[in-house]
């Protein structure tokens, strides 16, 4: 078992290798930039269904005076991410230390806004690893429809593969996602080449449909005032999927090498130009080109992405030959980068619950570091939340994506908002403190205006479980809080109450006559003198006399059993725990002021194998004996030869 370990993981790390883990520009522009960079495969998609939903609910079936709304609002999107984009390159300066939402809350805002902003980020980073693989199989699905219906096995599978290389470490798992991360880049920059030479030298674009030509004519029904306004706020809220992840180098500013704060304002910069470009390119080629999206009307099917569309309308003819090849290659990519950009959530997910640990407000196993120098729990959690979201949900992204952006942009909020705070206390301190204190409050404005848009136009699309779930996790994290105080300060009385009874009394538990036991006997009158007694329960016996078992363990205890007195319990209805807590317990009240210790003789096999064929009473005694206050209970093992 071990060396599986070893090849699945690596070889462990020591404490004082932490340096050595640490990551470049490139490579962390793959593991904390392939969230944000791999949403341009489904941000103008979600407008596009979003348009397309409002269309029929207003009865302009689909026009494309609607879908034309596509490219105002991606420049409001690509406006709101130079926002954030200089707001978040401040707060790297200002904690180079890592400052994600959670430290920048906590120090600033206080613990509830802290504990909040860790609650919807945990939330949404969940919500990362579901949705974003789920649209990486749904690009493979839409190039090899022969894989569709198994979305759900796919987008698991590729789950676990991401934990995997994750356990092995955050720059093992840097360095291999690369790939991807940049193949995706070039294939997006290679399908925007094309798409606007095309634009540019190809003529016009094809000729409408007669389904097309009639939704044109629909166009005459006009839209204005108050509904234009929801279109826009719904297709607004819907492309903002694009700005997940956009927080993520602030996060890890500690995981890149020195000087940390500056290669990752570096990355920071590369990924808004990448990210704000790749966006922009592929809305205005899809609506030249006229291609839209619709969600499916059956939750249980995963329609064709409109990326994969897009390819098909700039390349051509994909059945065969070069187009053929590219297209593949293309979706490969995508596919490729949607899994990695679960990388980003298994890259924070670990490290902020890690911090809420140790801050108390998450149980304590959160911060253990694995031998990878990774916090293994924090990416097992992540790992089995998220598989299970996507069971539950059918991998369908229809119904991810809505969930998606409004823990990210509680986070935004909070975060620039704590920013505002850190800038008017440094006021006597920082230089320019003004303007810095009103590109973070511009910052908290927008995404907090953003935050309540997603929150009114998706609640029916099933924002309101977001909303409901993320106060229910605060109050457990102060729950959890509030017991650690609580154990604190019960442990720290307790040193003043501690006492150590005068006498001492030992009670063996056996079953029958072997080496352990008499080591037991042994052990036991080695701490207790003569206040030894052996104590064994009588499955046989009908109350009255003794069964044959216990008649041949008097006859061998006469002469195994060291003078030490051997008490039998009849069991009628066959228990073992249970008598002997009864008994214990008696001991207990009738003797109150003497320490009792419980001795459980054990036979230790040489295999893991061979322990799974025996019952593990001694493990259900212990249980049950963990409970009872002022009892000791020891074990005496004997280890059988191989």
């Amino acid at each position: 078992m071990l060396n599986l370990r070893r090849i699945l993981l690596g070889r462990r790390l020591a404490s004082d290798e932490t340096e050595k883990s640490r990551i470049g520009n490139v490579v962390g522009l793959a593991v904390f930039s392939s969230d944000a960079l791999s949403s341009v495969a489904y941000a103008t998609q979600e407008i596009m269904a979003s348009l397309s939903a409002s269309g029929m609910a207003i009865g302009v079936v689909g026009a494309a005076w609607l879908f034309g709304m596509s490219v105002p609002v991606a420049c409001g999107i690509v406006a709101l991410l130079l926002i954030l984009g200089t707001s978040y390159r401040q707060t790297i300066r200002a904690y180079p230390g890592g400052g994600g939402a959670y430290i920048v809350a906590k120090e600033n805002l206080g613990e509830l806004a802290a504990q909040t902003a860790g609650a919807a980020l945990l939330t949404d980073y969940i919500l990362t690893v579901a949705a974003s693989v789920s649209s990486g199989v749904a690009a493979i699905t839409s190039a090899l429809p022969w894989l569709q219906g198994h979305n759900v096995l796919l987008t698991i599978l590729a789950i676990v593969f991401v934990a995997a290389a994750n356990l092995r470490g955050v720059r093992e798992s840097g360095s291999f996602f690369a790939i991807p991360t940049y193949g995706f880049v070039a294939c997006i920059i290679l399908l925007l080449v094309a798409g606007f030479w095309q634009w540019a030298f190809g003529g016009p674009p094809p000729a409408p449909s007669l389904e097309q030509a009639g939704r044109e004519i629909q166009k005459t029904q006009l839209v204005s005032g108050a509904a234009l306004v929801w279109i826009f706020m719904r297709a607004y809220s819907a492309g903002c999927t694009a700005l997940t992840g956009v927080e993520a180098i602030s996060n890890g500013v500690m995981a890149f090498r020195e000087p940390a704060a500056h290669n990752a304002s570096k990355t920071m910069i590369w990924m808004i130009l990448l990210l704000g470009g790749m966006f922009m390119g592929i809305t205005l080629l899809s609506h030249h080109f006229g291609v839209t999206y619709h969600h499916s009307a059956d939750p249980s099917i995963v329609g064709e992405t409109l990326l994969s569309k897009l390819a098909k309308a700039i390349y051509g003819d994909v059945s065969s030959g070069l187009p053929r090849l590219v297209y593949l290659v293309t979706q490969g990519c995508t596919f490729a980068i949607l899994v990695v950009a679960a990388n980003t959530a298994y890259a924070d997910f670990p490290r902020l619950a890690a911090l809420q640990a140790r801050d108390g407000f998450l149980p304590k196993q959160f911060a253990i570091q694995g031998d990878r120098l990774v916090f293994s729990n924090g990416i097992i959690i992540l790992t089995l939340v998220s598989g299970l979201l996507v069971w539950i949900l059918n991998a369908n992204t229809d119904l991810l994506l809505p969930l998606y952006a409004l823990g990210v942009f509680i986070g935004f909020t909070l975060s620039q908002a704590g920013m505002v705070v850190h800038w008017f206390r440094l006021r006597n301190k920082a230089r320019h403190w003004h303007t810095k204190a009103a590109i973070n409050g511009l910052g908290a404005l927008t995404s907090g205006i953003v935050m309540l848009d997603i929150g009114i136009t998706k609640f029916t699309h099933g924002a309101w479980f977001v909303v409901l779930l993320i106060p229910f996790l605060v109050h457990v994290f102060f729950r959890i809080h509030r017991h650690y105080i609580g154990i604190k300060a019960k442990l720290a009385v307790s040193r003043l109450e501690a006492f150590l009874p005068p006498k001492h009394h030992a009670l063996v538990l056996i079953s029958g006559i072997h080496g352990g036991v008499v080591e037991a006997l042994a052990y036991a009158r080695l701490i207790s003198g003569d206040r030894v007694e052996a104590l064994t329960v009588d499955l046989g016996s009908d109350g009255f006399t003794d069964s044959p078992a216990l008649a041949r363990l008097r006859s061998d205890w006469n002469h195994y059993g060291m003078g030490v007195p051997l008490r039998a319990v009849p069991s009628p209805y066959r228990r073992i725990v249970e008598p002997v807590l009864e008994e214990v317990e008696r001991f207990r009240q009738a003797e109150p002021d003497v320490c009792l210790t419980v001795i459980l003789p054990e036979f230790v096999t040489f295999t893991w194998w061979e322990r799974l064929l025996h019952g593990q009473m001694a493990f259900r005694i212990k249980t049950g004996l963990m409970m009872k206050p002022g009892v000791i209970v020891t074990s005496v093992r004997i280890h059988l030869p191989r």
